[in-house]
């Protein structure tokens, strides 16, 4: 570490008024959204909290935590499924499932859940694919025991297709294919769009992908199969020419789509079951190549997760992490602390099984 973490022990000065941490939502000094607020307002030279380098993540995602016992996008907006699920994941994965915090957490993802089995984007917006796959993901690992809501919403997603990949679809495409050539995909391969209904794409068959290839048999529905063998075929097939992937298209009016880190991330780890496939292995030699100096923290995490998962060096990146939060706290994106988190913790359990190749493409 060339970084000096003690800048975290400086006292804040004696003007400043006092703040209140607490989680007490009767007190009038909190919004009722989020206490933790507050610790990312004051300035890391002003606290006064002694901060342990291992602890300085974890805390900050814990004093985000709203009142209801969920998280916003944001610190201080209304509790969500997605970061919920990312921050119970990456507590998880830094010290194990006996937090109160991930118990509160469970509970909101629980209440949050919609009649139909679904988690939404947001309140009062519609089911999220992704999101559906990641509350279910963060209750299956967090020893939860309602197993009926993970029942209800694995089953959910599993009868949740998109809109390509019907006969009429199909025929519509080929006949439009003819005429004029978009893209290039095989529109049989089918994965889950962002939202239900819509186009496939990587990031959320991925996300879709990790959560039914960790369940326990017992848990997971009838079609879950099938839906595991086209989601993996579909991301093959989605890769860009030359390794890595980007959000869907490899091609689009002859031109090769241009691979990014993110989803290239996401769908190495979706395929990490099948380390010796040719596709895989030229798309971790393009994210070895691609994140030399990544400008984000998301793509730093993310790419390291990815090389831990798949045992491929990886230089340590704390201080790169540490240095790009003091440069503009993420933006404030709890997602992209709880991936900071999962990138300096050991390899969750969820991204462990076998990698031993169950079949190739």
């Amino acid at each position: 570490m060339t970084r000096n973490w003690e800048l975290l022990k400086l006292k804040r000065p004696k003007s400043l008024p006092r703040r209140n941490t607490s989680c007490n939502s009767s007190d009038p000094r909190v919004s009722g959204m989020s206490a933790g607020i507050d610790l990312y307002r004051i300035p890391p030279q002003e606290r006064d909290i002694h901060t342990p380098q291992h602890n300085f993540f974890p805390d900050l995602l814990r004093h985000a935590q709203n009142v209801d016992g969920g998280w916003g996008y944001r610190h201080g907006l209304q509790s969500t499924a997605e970061p919920t699920a990312w921050s119970i994941l990456a507590l998880l994965a830094h010290e194990g499932p006996s937090e109160k915090a991930i118990s509160s957490a469970c509970d909101w993802l629980r209440h949050a859940q919609t009649d139909e089995g679904a988690w939404p984007t947001s309140s009062g917006k519609d089911p999220g694919c992704w999101v559906t796959a990641l509350a279910c993901l963060a209750l299956a690992n967090a020893a939860d025991a309602s197993n009926d809501a993970i029942i209800r919403g694995t089953r959910w997603l599993c009868d949740t297709w998109p809109a390509e990949g019907n006969l009429l679809w199909r025929l519509r495409q080929r006949r439009r294919h003819k005429s004029e050539p978009l893209v290039h995909q095989d529109d049989s391969l089918r994965g889950w769009g962002w939202t239900p209904h819509t186009a496939s794409w990587v990031e959320p068959t991925a996300c879709a992908l990790i959560m039914l290839q960790d369940l326990s048999p017992e848990l997971r529905p009838s079609l879950a199969a099938r839906r595991i063998h086209l989601g993996e075929q579909m991301l093959y097939d989605r890769a860009c020419p030359g390794g890595g992937w980007n959000a869907g298209n490899p091609l689009v009016y002859g031109v090769a789509g241009v691979p990014r880190i993110g989803p290239t991330a996401w769908a190495l780890l979706a395929l990490r079951h099948h380390p010796e496939n040719p596709t895989v292995q030229e798309g971790l030699n393009w994210l070895e190549l691609n994140c030399q100096t990544p400008g984000s923290p998301t793509s730093l995490a993310l790419a390291q997760l990815c090389f831990k998962v798949y045992s491929r060096p990886a230089k340590p990146i704390e201080t790169a992490l540490y240095d790009l939060y003091c440069s503009n706290h993420f933006l404030q994106s709890i997602p992209v602390l709880a991936w900071a988190l999962l990138s300096l913790s050991d390899i969750p359990r969820w991204l462990k099984g076998s990698l031993q190749p169950r079949d190739s493409k």
